[in-house]
């Protein structure tokens, strides 16, 4: 079957599609035939190696979730499961693939009212988007700020937090245009990607999917008491001092925390999902497809991801 590797850490150029062999499910395992596949930030992260260090190497396959209909289960799995739709979290890799594996406890049924293309589209973007705003304490009345808000994370964080009752939420995105498609999902004021423009004086809350050089800037946009979390670098590392903003401001009593989803149990994923599934079911939440590619063009939703070009998530389809 196909699937999409890393021959070389750096640009997209650097993937390659390669044959390996249709996977068996070993005990508490699926297998899913992916009709689609999601593609995000963190796979550019990996694939530019920001996060070699990790033990990520040349010939890993990219991608973390999928959804798709089970088509075989391990000795130990339920066979109600053989038919099913459902999305599957494949864990840091494998998920480029014709036919993923997945643990039987990372997969969830999918809602007769939901697309298998928007169920990756909402994914682990929801989870990172719920648990982000848990992280930061948000409560009803606080301001938010989000920090690369039109990416699939930053548009779940948009309409997590408006439906949470937030007094405002600001965005950072890279045109006028972008900013009013914002507008749509919840936000209430436009910044340029530097933080300027016309917006509240300060935010109880900032979810950061960027980092980057400019992540203290930011730290001082936060008010008294305020919480940042940061929850991606798809711009890079922060700069090593980046601390020092925040001991500069010491007595506002700030504070950062940063958020992976790896910190959560799949029981926890599973509810969110669930909830987040049912809603979109509803049309109470928006999946944002920017694009249907086929999978052996990864190289080009890659080239498009670094451009800034998505609004929200590009999904690969087998």
């Amino acid at each position: 079957m196909k699937a999409v590797a890393i021959q070389k850490f750096g640009g997209p150029e650097g993937l390659v599609v390669v044959e390996v062999p249709v996977p068996t499910p070993a005990a508490g395992q699926v297998v899913i035939a992916a009709e689609a596949i999601g593609v995000g930030g963190v796979d550019v992260v990996i694939r530019k190696g920001v996060v070699a260090g990790f033990g990520f190497a040349e010939g890993f396959v990219l991608g973390n979730e999928v959804a798709g209909t089970v088509t075989a289960v391990g000795d130990d799995v339920d066979t109600a499961w053989l038919g099913r739709r459902v999305w599957g979290f494949t864990g840091e890799g494998g998920g480029y693939v014709e036919n993923a594996i997945a643990a039987v406890d990372a997969i969830v049924e999918l809602p007769a009212d939901l697309s298998i293309v928007d169920a990756v589209a909402l994914g682990n973007s929801g989870i990172v988007a719920h648990f982000a705003l848990a992280r930061a304490h948000f409560a009803p009345g606080e301001t938010v700020l989000v920090r690369g808000a039109a990416g699939s994370i930053g548009l779940l964080v948009v309409q997590l937090a408006a439906k949470g009752g937030a007094a405002a939420v600001a965005v950072t995105t890279s045109s006028a245009e972008r900013g009013e498609r914002l507008r749509e999902f919840g936000a209430t004021h436009v910044l340029d990607r530097s933080g300027n423009g016309a917006g509240p004086e300060d935010y109880d809350v900032i979810i950061d999917i960027v980092a980057g050089a400019d992540l203290p800037s930011f730290l001082g946009k936060l008010a008294p008491n305020g919480r940042m979390v940061v929850v991606g670098i798809v711009a890079g590392m922060p700069p090593a001092d980046f601390g020092a903003a925040l001991v500069a401001a010491f007595r506002k009593s700030l504070s950062l925390g940063t958020f992976s989803a790896d910190t959560v149990t799949a029981t926890e994923r599973r509810a969110v999902l669930v909830d987040q599934f049912a809603a979109a079911g509803r049309g109470e939440l928006r999946a944002v497809v920017h694009e249907l590619l086929p999978l052996e063009h990864a190289v080009l939703a890659h080239q498009k991801m670094d451009k800034g070009e998505v609004f929200g998530r590009i999904v690969l389809t087998p």
